[in-house]
């Protein structure tokens, strides 16, 4: 069966899915988007990630004229038109079509395009994985626009050298975050994450309150030295959950093996999210 999309009013299939040539999101690049999965078939954590969708659209000057329950109403429809057994989901907003080819015109299109969620490698949980890091970073952190230029060059890079992710470094040293992830480091029992200059991703806000239990938490500029020094690394997204790190660039991490604080951090966040989904 074909995934059934939601495409600027309409519910269509997937090979049936456009939106016309002038649009800014084809011609400028100009647009947002957000990311989610289900648990047991349920959106989670839909009201952050649609908060967060409407916050990005302020952040780059896009109108949105929809209100967050009518964007999370059709997330709903469109999903229940979908049988996969867990999903993904894009909510995409478009710049809309213009008839200078770049000036926005008010009308924005929405996108919602719910497919299968694919099954991360077991060993990325298992041995840990290695990333690498580039001097780059985003134009606008905080807004998750569509411009994933910089991320599709540092990810292509990650994969020549054979690494599953690639970490951002600014023109100050700071390390920052992941083409599609952010980052953590632990030094002893103490978790530190990259405040500034980042996308505040909600897996990430999850990490933070469920190691607030048994950690120290220090929010702030992380540099290359105490990335590569550090006793244990992970990496986290919606649908990458917690991936933790052994290797960074040609560095091994702490003894070359998942960490145990990180294991712990993976069971309490698989247990977090059944108990979100399934609580009444």
């Amino acid at each position: 069966m074909k995934d059934i999309y939601y495409v600027d009013g309409e519910f269509v299939t997937a090979d049936k899915a456009v939106i016309p040539a002038d649009d800014l999101a084809i011609l400028r690049g100009y647009g947002v988007f957000d990311f989610l999965r289900t648990y047991h078939g349920k959106p989670h954590f839909i009201t952050e990630h649609i908060e967060r969708l409407m916050n990005s659209a302020r952040q780059i000057g896009l109108d949105l004229p929809w209100s967050q329950e009518e964007i999370t109403d059709l997330v709903r429809q469109t999903l229940s038109r979908n049988t996969h057994r867990e999903s993904n989901i894009r909510i995409v907003v478009t710049g809309g079509s213009s008839p200078d080819y770049i000036t926005p015109q008010g009308k924005p299109r929405l996108l919602i395009l719910v497919t299968p969620l694919p099954e991360m490698p077991a060993w990325w949980y298992r041995d840990g994985v290695r990333i690498i890091t580039i001097h780059s970073a985003r134009n606008i952190p905080g807004a998750k626009s569509i411009d994933y230029i910089s991320a599709t060059i540092a990810l292509k890079e990650a994969r020549r050298q054979k690494a599953v992710e690639a970490v951002y470094i600014d023109r100050d040293g700071r390390v920052l975050e992941g083409t599609t992830s952010n980052l953590f480091v632990f030094n002893g029992d103490t978790l530190f994450t990259p405040g500034r200059f980042i996308l505040n991703g909600i897996t990430r806000r999850v990490v933070l309150e469920i190691a607030a239990r048994w950690h120290a938490i220090e929010v702030r500029d992380i540099e290359l030295p105490e990335l590569l020094s550090a006793d244990e690394v992970f990496i986290t997204g919606s649908n990458k959950e917690i991936v933790p790190v052994i290797a960074v660039d040609d560095t091994i991490i702490g003894d070359g093996q998942p960490g145990h604080r990180t294991r712990n951090l993976m069971q309490a966040f698989a247990a977090s999210h059944d108990h979100d989904v399934c609580s009444p």
